[in-house]
């Protein structure tokens, strides 16, 4: 049986609620609601796939933190006035010149 992905759903709004709901009828996704006071090792513990937050509620340390400590995982931000969504996720890519920055910043402009 395939694992199911574990959706945390950081924070407690209207919009989050009501995306839960809607997810908790996919039985292969697993939501999870938490708190926005979450520590980083609170989140990290729930080994999440994916968190989701509201644009309203903004995103803490603690959901950044996790995102550099885990490349995989991937941020979705929800913005109840709009069918708007902000996607992060890290690649961790070295540049330690300016001159590294500038190609980071051309390969994004032709697409990564």
């Amino acid at each position: 049986m395939q694992e199911r992905q574990r959706i945390v759903l950081y924070g407690h709004s209207v919009v989050l609620g009501a995306v839960e709901a809607s997810l908790r009828r996919h039985p292969d996704l697993q939501p999870i609601s938490v708190s926005l006071f979450a520590t980083p090792q609170e989140l990290a513990a729930l080994a999440p796939d994916v968190i989701l937050f509201d644009f309203g509620s903004g995103l803490s340390a603690s959901a950044i933190a996790l995102l550099r400590e885990c490349p995989d995982l991937l941020l979705v931000g929800v913005d109840s006035s709009s069918d708007d969504l902000l996607l992060l996720s890290t690649r961790p890519q070295r540049a330690v010149s300016v001159a590294e920055l500038v190609q980071v910043i051309d390969k994004r402009a032709v697409g990564y």
